[in-house]
């Protein structure tokens, strides 16, 4: 029992020491971040509060009203960290390698499929929508590379869809923080096997495979929260 309680507090310790930086990365990028939560906090206190005095239970609606303050808090807390961590990677080589990276299971992902001198790069994704490549760079540079890439892929597998995209804001292009959004929105028209076989291919074909560094700073994750990146 002793063993367990030390294990959950060590956890616990843990998870505070997380959020602890995750809110110093985001209050550097957003210097309002303090206020804004607090200001959430209050207002839906209090909201809670009025409503439990004009009805005649103040305790009960006030507790209530605690607990959701402070899960309204860690909602916008958890969207505006997202929002920091993604401003910071923003225009990094190899920022959509680290989003690709925390996509979620049932994809297979490799960074740094196809590269140019200029370091344009070609990253792949497998999962059971097909292959997907996400390229960064000069857009001009990159649709070769994508071009190269697609008719490889023909070659190996003409049976497995083949999606492409571009990190950008430009037209036509997809922002890096709506990218793992769209990926999980593709069609899914591969079974578990084929994915599995699709894999195998590529393994077989072999990849660029480069080592380069992913960029610093906390990963957002499943339901907005932000988790730090594996590094070199």
């Amino acid at each position: 029992m002793a063993r367990k309680s030390n294990a959950e507090t060590a956890a616990n310790t843990g998870r505070l020491k997380q959020i602890a930086l995750t809110y110093k990365m985001t209050s550097k990028a957003d210097p309002k971040v303090g206020l804004v939560l607090a200001g959430v906090g209050i207002v839906t206190f209090g909201v809670f509060l009025a409503i439990g005095f004009l009805i005649g239970h103040p305790v009960y609606l006030g507790i209530l009203g605690l607990l959701v303050a402070f899960l309204a808090m860690a909602i916008v807390f958890g969207r505006r960290a997202e929002r920091a961590a993604f401003g910071q990677m923003e225009g990094q080589p190899g920022a959509a390698a680290a989003v690709l990276d925390n996509v979620g299971r049932g994809w297979t992902t490799t960074p740094a499929v196809a590269m140019n001198r200029s370091q344009d790069i070609v990253h792949r994704a497998v999962g059971k929508a097909g292959v997907v490549l996400i390229a960064e760079g000069n857009p001009n540079r990159v649709k070769p590379l994508l071009a190269a890439e697609k008719k490889k892929l023909a070659r190996i597998m003409p049976d497995v869809p083949v999606h492409s995209f571009i990190v950008g804001k430009g037209e036509g292009q997809v922002e890096l923080k709506k990218l793992r959004t769209t990926l999980l929105k593709l069609p899914r028209v591969l079974a578990g096997p084929q994915v599995t076989q699709a894999n195998d291919k590529l393994r077989a074909m072999g990849d660029l495979m480069s080592n380069m560094p992913l960029p610093k700073g906390p990963i957002p994750g499943r339901g907005g929260s932000a988790r730090p990146p594996r590094g070199r």
